[in-house]
């Protein structure tokens, strides 16, 4: 087998089965493998960083590793934002980046960057992959990376050469480290979060009165969602006449007159 179809078929054994993927003329190799393992999920992105972004969500949800396929320098220059959530959220994420051949990045092409240095602010394991014999080895290993404890992001730098050449192998599954829990649980009593015979308590979300259904004190009244909007409402309404009047303007709660009324 190829390259390209020795990093599929190490992806899927090492647990990695969905890529979401804006590939390049670098990459082509890697699309046409896919052809071959139909088992490999590919997910089309019309821009990088949707697809950084879709692997850090799928990694979240799935709890599971995901594969993200960028083209050259830029397109990971276009991926870094959510990669860097990524990298934030904790979340298993293998980055693989297509390069230029060898022989092409002698003449300084206008694609050609330092992926490396822009991988490595948002990447805890970098490798360049030397030959089409390593791509297996060097595959397993930035899957073994992003999903050691808690995850982390991974990034693997595949040249044009690699995925075409013959010769590839695939290597052994590799083993990661079990994850821990993302809310780990402590000794003791856990505080409630409106305990009896305390004032009731809100969650400060969008309208800042929305009270928690579940955490609800006994015995209060049971109050329809649109009774919050409302108040909610009401409350933005009352701080814009106070700022009106406050700089001695005056709201109209009428709605316009048309154009042919005035």
């Amino acid at each position: 087998m190829n390259g390209a179809e020795c990093l599929l078929r190490t992806l899927l054994a090492n647990g990695v089965d969905t890529c979401f993927m804006n590939p390049g003329t670098s990459e082509m190799q890697f699309v046409s493998a896919l052809d071959r393992v139909p088992e490999m999920r590919a997910v089309l992105g019309l821009f990088e960083g949707v697809c950084s972004g879709a692997a850090d969500g799928y990694a979240r949800m799935a709890r599971r590793p995901a594969a993200a396929l960028l083209h050259l320098g830029p397109g990971l220059a276009n991926a870094l934002s959510n990669l860097h959530n990524a990298r934030k959220a904790r979340s298993p994420v293998v980055a693989i980046v297509g390069q230029h051949s060898t022989l092409h990045l002698l003449h300084d092409a206008p694609l050609t960057a330092d992926i490396e240095a822009l991988a490595r602010p948002v990447s805890s394991f970098v490798r360049t992959v030397g030959h089409a014999a390593e791509i297996g080895r060097d595959a397993s290993a930035a899957v073994q990376a992003a999903c050691a404890a808690p995850g982390r992001v991974a990034t693997l730098i595949v040249p044009r050469t690699s995925p075409g050449a013959k010769r590839a192998s695939l290597a052994p599954r590799c083993r990661a480290s079990p994850r821990p829990s993302r809310r780990p649980r402590a000794s003791g009593r856990q505080p409630r979060f409106c305990d009896p015979g305390s004032p009731p308590r809100f969650c400060w979300a969008a309208a800042r009165c929305w009270p928690r259904a579940s955490n609800r004190r006994p015995g209060l009244p049971r109050r329809p969602v649109s009774a919050y909007l409302r108040t909610a409402t009401q409350r933005a309404a009352n701080a814009e006449e106070a700022a009106a009047c406050r700089y001695g303007c005056r709201i109209s709660r009428s709605p316009p007159k048309p154009c042919w009324q005035a």
